[in-house]
This record gives C-alpha cells, structure tokens and sequence, in this order.
C-alpha cells in the first residue's frame, strides 16, 4: 500500500511503497534573471533550495526524486544563470540521491541540454508513480493511463490563499489543495480532447487530486480564494482546472506546517 506523507512544513511531499520518492514541484531556477532584466535585483536562491532540498533528503531518506514541472524558468530558452544553476543544483543532488527524474512543465523548453546524463525525462502527459499515484505538471491534460489511478499529485498552479485584516491590506500564504474530481465534467472535458480515442467501457478510478505549492518560495502564486469569488473555471491556470474536472470550491486547503485552514467557499476575502 502506497503511503504519501507531506514533508511539513517544506512544499515537498514522500511517495512511501515498494520505494521512497520525494516529490517536489516549480523550483523556477533562474527566475531571478528576468526580474534583473526589469532592475530588480535579488540573489540567486538556488543555493537556497539546494540546502534545503539536501535537508529533505536527509530527513526522508528517498530512493528517487520526481521534479513534477518547471525546474527552469524561462520558457523557450535558457538565460546564464540556468545554464550554471541547473546542473550544479542536480549533480549536488545526485550526489545524495542516485534516481533522478523531470516530468517537464511549460517553462522546461529545450531543458535536456542542461540536464547531467543520469537524469530522466519523464513524459509531460504524466506517469503512474508507485502502482496507482498519478504525477503529472499540469500545464497540460494528462494520459488515458492517468485514469486508473486513484489520485493525481500536480504543480503548476502554486496555489496561494489570500488572507485580508480589517484595514484591507492583503497577505498570501502558500496552501496545499486536496480536492475531489467531478466526474461527469471530466468525462465531457476528455471527451472533447480525446474525441473517437475514448474506449466505451474506459474506467475512471481517479478520485482525488492534490495540488502542490511551488518549492520556491519568491514566486507568485494563484489566490485560490480569490478567483472563486468571480465563480469562473476559466480563471484557473492549466486545462484540468479550467475544464471544472475538480471541485475547488469544495477543496481542504492546508498550510506548509500542515493546518486545514478550511474549505476554499468559506475562505473567500
């Protein structure tokens, strides 16, 4: 049986079954090059989530890490500072940690040139991940073969919940987000992108869907709280979430020390 265990209070989580997989999501390395290039200055912060990722893997003592999207931050390109960044950051890791793997995201263009020659690249449609866990970025749908899993861990949204006092100013806290799937509204959405290559008899185990925040701790992130307050899907980042194939308003919203905060209809500001 598949235990997975939140790595409070890091935006990491560990996979535990036939082996122990650390999962994390949207390190963003080289973000802080394209802040330069609008004058704003702020160190590299690589050093930084390397110490941490180093601490993680004390801690949890994994036999593989899954990166799930966005492990660079420009898009098409890479600027210096990914090009130093991200293979220093890697083989510091592999170091600790043989088995290293990247389900690419929207921003891991051009990436495997970066990448030291023990790290895999995983399919950006997803993968099943010990047995019936599916792993997916999220910026785009996932495989057929997803399905039949009982739940789906993705990134890409950096979820954030907005918290407002009563002289109406504004903080954001990054949250996880456990929700349901609504499986009719998956169905019509899949139908739409699969088409004819939906099987009539097609199984759907997939219940659950937990969102991870991102591991760098600089980004913006999407104010769930906030954009259910318009009650409008297409505000959401990625397809899963605009299709309205998870109920977010009904989702369990978790802070990184793990407290529930509570449903995402009752936090709106």
């Amino acid at each position: 049986m598949v235990k997975l265990r939140l790595l409070t209070p890091f935006p990491a989580l560990i996979l535990e079954g036939k082996e122990r997989t650390l999962i994390v999501s949207d390190l963003h390395i080289g973000w802080e090059a394209a802040l330069a290039k609008q004058g704003i200055h702020i160190p590299s912060q690589t050093p930084k989530m390397l110490k941490i990722m180093l601490k993680l893997i004390k801690i949890s003592k994994p036999s593989s890490i899954i990166i799930l999207g966005d492990l660079k931050h420009t898009i098409a390109r890479a600027e210096i500072e990914e090009r130093q960044d991200i293979p220093f950051f890697l083989e510091e890791l592999s170091k600790k940690v043989e088995k290293i793997k990247l389900i690419p995201g929207n921003h891991d263009g051009n990436i495997k040139s970066l990448l030291p020659s023990n790290i895999e690249v995983l399919s950006s449609s997803g993968v099943v991940a010990q047995e019936n866990i599916g792993l997916i970025h999220g910026h785009a749908w996932f495989s057929l073969k997803l399905l039949k899993c009982k739940g789906l861990i993705m990134g890409h949204m950096h979820p954030v919940v907005a918290f407002k006092d009563h002289f109406g100013f504004r903080s954001f806290k990054q949250v996880w987000i456990k929700a349901m799937f609504n499986k009719n509204n998956l169905v019509n959405a899949l139908m739409k992108r699969f088409k004819n290559k939906l099987k009539k008899d097609l199984v759907i185990n997939l219940s659950q869907c937990l969102i991870m925040p991102s591991f760098n701790p600089f980004l913006g992130g999407q104010p769930v709280n906030l954009v259910w307050k318009k009650d409008n899907e297409k505000e959401y980042i990625g397809p899963i979430l605009r299709s309205g194939s998870i109920n977010l308003m009904d989702a369990e919203v978790y802070l990184l020390d793990g407290s529930f905060l509570g449903e995402v209809i009752n936090l709106q500001v």
